[in-house]
């Protein structure tokens, strides 16, 4: 058993903790990711993640500045809230309430196989930080890396008790909702988020859904066009594609849109080894994405759209799940490669008559997880309202894609088929808590009690007049009304 850092020789209740006490145990915690990076990052390898960089920028950073967020600023986010005198209603005289937000209780947390550190990390340690305890069952094939995790927390001092790794396997979730859960947290596609939906509706369960996503780029003519391919290559290429915020769709006007794909086409090919005359080297797709995304691109091509890299082989990517980076172009918006959640290295160019026309696609798609709006920084402000702030996604990045939702401060959630509910910040840790209010009548102003009277009728709805008319003529007069009826 590790080492209990709390100080005592049986597991503590950790729900009794103070908030600051339990936030800065999971602040430390990321004092011991660091010093077991090497070891997660080597558990963290595989097929579809051979470059060590993308495991410590896009797993270890995020999740340790998210852990030392909460160790900063949970304590604050969770503090109890007190409603006294100002902004009181005059009807609630003598009323003084308290928001508290206290531990929901026992928090199933459903992780999933392309990120395995930093999605259940963030969420373990906002589940604790706010005085769960947490089951945290990792995804097959990610058993090791989670056990890894789960050490750093017990090595930070959170309690054996507060923290279980359950067993990969499906059933084990289902066990565990139907032994009883307080909340349910699931990362992964849509199908698996409606069936855990199903069971834990029987018990009216809560859920917060982060699930896949069919993420839009949007590029304003004006917009630098080589950032722009520059940001699409990367994403089409971190963790071979499986990432649910990866740009799944391109969307230019007729006049850019050639210089666009032919960008893409050479940064692409300048990730593949640095000579742009270098044919891309495969990825490796996850099995459980493989005969979709084989589909879809061979269905879109055969209705019309063009492999403008001239690489992709459907049958090689069913039978051995390689599948080198690809461009589609002359795609519609209506293909199902460019609106489905394909966790693949692959990406379509939709050219549009005005950049404007993107927004009602968008929100027309059953997918609404993020987006990304190229455009230059002195129109910023008008890209803001006309295009970004329309857009029904849970984020938008301007001039970038996928970094900036790695900020620990700010939530992260979808829309639509993506789920609903966040994860992160104030507001993801807000939504691992309840608030219970606690109201406290001082003194013996207590109308309500009252015997009722001939006239209160009359009375209270000159009061009602007193208090919320908009004029001052008509609130003198309901005063009047009032002082006549004593």
């Amino acid at each position: 058993m590790p080492i209990n850092k709390l100080g005592t020789g049986s597991p503590s209740n950790w729900q009794d903790l103070e908030t600051a006490q339990r936030c800065r145990i999971i602040g430390d915690v990321a004092s011991h990711i660091a010093a077991d990076s090497q070891n997660l990052i080597d558990l963290c390898a595989s097929p579809w993640r051979v470059d060590p960089v993308e495991t410590i920028t896009a797993e270890l950073f995020p999740l340790c500045g998210a852990m030392q967020w909460i160790g900063r600023r949970g304590p604050k986010v969770l503090t109890e809230k007190v409603h006294g005198v100002l902004g009181r209603p005059a009807w609630l005289w003598g009323v003084q309430s308290r928001v508290r937000r206290v531990p929901i209780g026992k928090v199933l947390i459903l992780s999933a196989w392309n990120y395995p550190i930093f999605l259940p990390g963030v969420q373990t340690a906002q589940a604790l930080a706010a005085g769960n305890t947490v089951l945290l069952k990792p995804a097959p094939g990610c058993e090791a890396v989670t056990s890894a995790l789960v050490a750093s927390f017990y090595a930070a001092g959170v309690s054996t008790d507060a923290l279980t790794q359950l067993d990969s396997d499906a059933e084990s979730a289902k066990s565990a909702m139907k032994q009883g859960v307080d909340l349910v947290v699931l990362t992964g596609g849509a199908s698996t988020g409606k069936a855990v939906m199903q069971q834990a509706a029987e018990t009216l369960t809560p859920t917060i859904m982060e699930l896949s996503g069919c993420d839009s780029v949007i590029v304003h003519p004006r917009g630098d066009l080589d950032r722009a391919a520059r940001a699409i290559a990367f994403g089409m290429r971190l963790s071979s594609g499986a990432t649910c915020i990866a740009p799944r769709r391109v969307f230019a006007e007729p006049a850019t849109a050639d210089e666009l794909r032919d960008l893409i086409m050479f940064h692409l090919r300048e990730y593949a080894g640095g000579n742009t005359s270098e044919e891309n080297q495969p990825m490796h797709v996850h099995s459980s994405s493989r005969v979709a995304a084989a589909d879809a691109i061979e269905n879109a091509i055969q209705s019309g759209a063009v492999d403008v890299m001239g690489q992709f082989d459907g049958n090689k990517l069913r039978d051995c799940g390689e599948m080198s980076p690809t461009l589609l172009d002359q795609v519609c918006s209506d293909f199902d490669v460019a609106c489905s959640d394909l966790f693949a290295p692959v990406t379509s160019l939709i050219r549009v008559d005005h950049i404007k026309d993107c927004v009602a696609i968008v929100n027309e798609s059953k997918y609404r997880l993020s987006a990304s709006v190229f455009a230059p920084d002195d129109i910023a402000h008008v890209i803001s309202e006309q295009i970004a702030e329309r857009l029904q996604v849970g984020s938008v990045a301007i001039n970038d894609l996928i970094v900036p939702t790695a900020d620990p401060r700010v939530p992260f959630g979808g829309r639509g088929n993506s789920g609903f509910g966040v994860t992160r910040g104030e507001e993801g840790l807000l939504a691992m808590t309840a608030a219970q209010v606690i109201g406290h009548h001082h003194g013996n102003f207590l109308p309500h009690l009252r015997k009722r009277q001939t006239g209160d009728a009359k009375t209270l709805q000159a009061a009602l007049s007193a208090t919320y008319s908009s004029g001052w003529k008509d609130r003198l007069a309901a005063v009047r009304r009032m002082a006549g009826k004593g």
